[in-house]
């Protein structure tokens, strides 16, 4: 996304915390932004993350490397403030509760100072760029209004959401087991979809090529929007689609997303799944099978999954010599089911991708982590909103004995697991990459030296 540039922005606003006994009004207002970023926005998780281990303590580590960093903030009325830095956690805390951004953008580190950028373009040379930044995904489902008929554009149910849910099973497990990666953070965007953040040390140093050559391992999708059939299998299918299709896509198909989308329940519905098959004749005996079953039969069963029973044995019959025809079945859980990644955003390092914990202006809800091995449990409906953050925080026990207010809060366990089971590990993975490279770093100093 295209972002305009601002130089500086001000913002006097100023407000009180919530006082005991005063009614919070539902749903987003920005006027308790001042709040949650005084009070419950983890300021320091952030930091540690984006420092990953630069911090100053290790003799190996690399001071610069957080100040490089840009930061991108979202104020009232659409005014951009691109190219933030900061040297210190301290700086990023306070900017934050100064300008009270509606929404954080978490950009690349770039070769220079990002908020220094014209000193270094008038010397001539062209030393600003980006250097290193997370493999990320962004997956939203507005992209899947073809095929869920619940909700569109940026509404989502129960009902759709678990399209979300078998996104994150499939692109988690391929970067884990094919690629390698174990420093992965799925968030929840705070109203359609989900960002993935891959952190490894190997991911970060990608470049544009490398990025390229992975969100392409992922394409699926060949047709545009006018086509009749956007996923194609002319050969045999590769290892990750042939175990994303047995062990989640066809079960989610036939057991979830066949009834509650009702999708042959009407004609105009399974004629776009006939529209699919490229043999006319087949189409032509499957409608006039269908037709004639809706006249004829009194039958309970459920018409979508009669229906979809009906497809697979004639397009999987021995009579149907062709593989392509056979493949069709495939292709159509495929076209209804797997993942839909916006690809620009992964094959470029200089794309910026919306904090976590941010609070999304449009709904209220928090941007929190999802547990990729406990997805299926996640609940968009029940994600904190900022209005019942701060009518915790003003109904909560006074006396609770805590180091941080979001302890008192919902908030708290999405930032404990954010900590525990993304944060540590990263952070001391990170040490230890630095330690390695550190000693032999002295090693080699030691070897130059002693001829």
């Amino acid at each position: 996304m295209t972002k305009e540039e601002s130089e500086n922005g001000s913002d006097d606003m100023l407000i009180d915390g919530p006082k005991q006994g005063s009614v919070i009004p539902d749903g987003f207002n920005p006027n308790y932004l001042k709040v949650y970023y005084g009070r419950l926005f983890p300021h320091a998780d952030i930091f540690k993350w984006m420092s990953y281990g630069n911090d100053g303590r290790h003799p190996g580590c690399d001071k610069s490397y957080f100040g490089r960093r840009e930061f991108s903030f979202t104020l009232d009325n659409d005014i951009y403030l691109r190219f933030q830095s900061f040297n210190s956690e301290s700086e990023l805390e306070n900017s934050i509760k100064e300008k009270c951004p509606s929404k954080i953008d978490i950009g690349p580190v770039y070769s220079v100072d990002p908020a220094k950028r014209h000193a270094y373009a008038q010397g001539g040379d062209n030393v600003f760029a980006p250097v290193e930044r997370e493999l990320i995904f962004d997956i939203d489902i507005t992209d899947y209004d073809d095929v869920r008929y619940c909700c569109s554009g940026a509404d989502v149910c129960l009902e759709c959401w678990p399209l979300m849910t078998v996104a994150i099973k499939v692109i988690d497990t391929a970067l884990r087991d094919d690629f390698g990666f174990d420093h992965i953070l799925w968030v929840y965007s705070g109203r359609r979809g989900v960002h993935c953040w891959v952190c490894d040390g190997k991911a970060r140093r990608l470049t544009n090529e490398q990025r390229g050559a992975i969100a392409d391992y992922f394409r699926v999708y060949k047709g545009n929007e006018n086509s009749n059939k956007k996923v194609s299998f002319p050969g045999p299918l590769h290892p990750f689609l042939v175990r994303s299709y047995t062990e989640v896509l066809r079960e989610f198909f036939e057991e979830k997303l066949l009834l509650s989308q009702n999708l042959f329940s009407t004609e105009e519905r399974y004629e776009k799944i006939l529209s699919m098959i490229p043999d006319e004749s087949v189409t032509s005996e499957l409608r006039g099978k269908w037709q004639e079953n809706r006249r004829s039969s009194n039958s309970k069963e459920d018409i979508n999954f009669f229906r979809w029973e009906r497809l697979k044995n004639t397009l999987q019959s021995g009579k149907q010599k062709v593989q392509g025809l056979r493949r069709c079945v495939e292709e159509i859980v495929f076209a209804f089911t797997y993942p839909r990644l916006d690809m620009e955003v992964s094959k470029h390092r200089n794309h910026l991708l919306k904090a976590p914990f941010c609070v999304h202006p449009k709904t209220g809800r928090v941007c929190i982590p999802i547990d990729p091995k406990d997805c299926e449990e996640f609940d968009p409906t029940t994600v904190p909103t900022l209005s019942e953050l701060l009518r915790e925080l003003n109904t909560g026990d006074s006396r609770m004995d805590v180091d941080n207010e979001w302890e008192k809060t919902s908030l708290g366990k999405s930032i404990r697991f954010f900590r525990s089971s993304f944060l540590q590990p990263l952070l001391k993975s990170c040490k230890e990459e630095m330690e390695s490279g550190y000693k032999a770093k002295i090693q080699q100093t030691k070897n130059s030296l002693s001829w």
